[in-house]
């Protein structure tokens, strides 16, 4: 829509707010509202004016004033707000210079989309996110010098088969067989259905949805793809959806990678592919049907993969879902269908148009703007410097010897460790100015000051058994 289409939609819809929503430098989508009165197509030259001191990672405080400008191409009813609201996503905007603020996240993924057209290689670069996540009844945590827990509950967890629910009925997936099965041991189709409603009615396509492998509530619900920012924006809009269906049946949505400890964890498979003139460029005739430039885009996601998962898996809990010696998708190799190598080729369909590569380390709670606009970055990088990813791994790498793992690269240990790679592998990010030194400087710091050292710093519970006696 244009700016006049977006100001007659709101009228026709008897809209009496309009909610302005930008993403944070760590990946949470932030909002202010303003009445109707004030708002008009001017808003789209002018924007409005906000304190960017108040966000992480964001502005001090002696130069602290920003710009937003919403885009009209997003503009949507909001569903979940009781008065007639438009929702607007923005980019933010330096009121001195009046260019992209370089720390906006969208504004990330614009010039990565801008970087892959002026590179000719491709014009559009789509992606398709299956970000898992669950859903609990409960939840509760605190964190003081004298004291540490979490807990979490669901009606469907296995731990609950005993407890007195007056009457149990039992039905409750056992720890990693929650994959498929039908109700009443699936209590959670209904829910996800109004997700997909929910979903549907803000024009996000929904190929399907389904419990998950782990007890406890995991679900998945898969989205159609998408252009890199469109697709950055749907997924800012599903992890909203899903939150705030689960919160309004009385029920907790997070995305969190690993909230339960001997089950599975939450990815966010990333399946992408770059396309020219309508036409897939990863189709062709070499192994699992891809072209060379599909190989070679391969072969730069494993050699900046270190690097790539500050971005991809940013927080202190992903690397308790990514742990070598299980399911967990830490060796980077790929494989046609084999779901054991980190770069899988789906092999579902012969049609070239379905040809991409699938990244299984990403977990959802990465921000979709930096993650997504890193792996294109990475890939694009390797198809410049025609990086040979190496001979696919056709065997079931979780069976694999020590001695046979030994020369294929592994995702780092921990968020320390990645943001370690990326200070020392980031230069394929700022080809463009799609990253910039700051952004990379600041994540760094952000990261370090505010999540890695907390929690290395503090005793977690288990300690406590391990070690209380010595």
């Amino acid at each position: 829509m244009t700016p006049k289409q977006v100001v007659e939609f709101a009228i026709e819809n008897g809209v009496k707010m309009v909610d302005f929503k930008f993403m944070d430098f760590v990946g949470i989508w932030q909002h202010f509202s303003v009445p109707m009165s004030e708002f008009g197509e001017d808003t789209f030259e002018e924007g409005q004016g906000f304190d960017g001191s108040s966000i992480r990672g964001w502005q001090p405080i002696h130069a602290s004033d920003m710009i937003i400008v919403p885009d009209p191409k997003t503009a949507k009813i909001d569903p979940f707000i009781k008065v007639p609201t438009l929702s607007l996503i923005c980019n933010i905007f330096d009121p001195i210079t009046k260019e992209g603020y370089t720390r906006d996240p969208r504004n990330i993924a614009i010039k990565a989309e801008a970087y892959l057209k002026s590179t000719g290689i491709g014009d559009t670069a789509f992606f398709g996110p299956e970000a898992e996540f669950f859903i609990f009844d409960d939840v509760r945590y605190s964190s003081s010098a004298n004291q540490s827990f979490y807990a979490v509950d669901s009606v469907e967890g296995a731990w609950n088969t005993g407890r007195e629910e007056f009457p149990n009925l039992g039905y409750k997936p056992r720890h990693k067989e929650g994959y498929f099965p039908v109700s009443p041991t699936d209590s959670q189709n209904d829910l996800r259905n109004e997700m997909v409603a929910e979903l549907q009615n803000v024009g996000i396509r929904v190929e399907c949805q389904h419990h998950e492998v782990a007890t406890g509530g995991q679900a998945e619900i898969d989205m159609r793809f998408n252009s890199l920012v469109d697709m950055a924006d749907d997924l800012q809009w599903f992890k909203y959806v899903v939150k705030n269906v689960a919160n309004r049946n009385g029920k907790t949505a997070t995305f969190m990678p690993k909230p339960l400890y001997g089950d599975n964890g939450s990815g966010m498979h990333c399946h992408q592919s770059i396309w020219k003139d309508g036409v897939n460029l990863f189709a062709g005739d070499k192994y699992g049907g891809l072209s060379q430039q599909a190989l070679w885009y391969i072969g730069g996601i494993i050699k900046h993969a270190k690097a790539l998962c500050a971005f991809t898996n940013p927080t202190t809990n992903s690397y308790k879902r990514l742990v070598p010696g299980f399911e967990a998708p830490v060796n980077m190799a790929y494989s046609a269908r084999n779901r054991s190598a980190a770069l899988r080729i789906p092999m579902f369909s012969s049609n070239p148009k379905s040809k991409r590569v699938e990244y299984r380390t990403p977990d959802p709670s990465c921000n979709g703007y930096l993650a997504f606009a890193a792996m294109l970055m990475a890939g694009l990088d390797g198809i410049e410097n025609k990086i040979d990813p190496g001979q696919p791994l056709d065997k079931d790498i979780y069976g694999l010897s020590p001695e046979e793992l030994k020369d294929i690269p592994s995702a780092p240990g921990t968020l320390e460790e990645a943001l370690k790679c990326l200070g020392d592998d980031y230069e394929f990010l700022l080809k463009g100015d799609v990253f910039t030194p700051d952004v990379i400087e600041k994540w760094i710091e952000y990261k370090t000051e505010a999540e890695v050292n907390p929690v290395r710093m503090r005793p977690v519970p288990l300690e406590y058994e391990l070690y209380y006696e010595i």
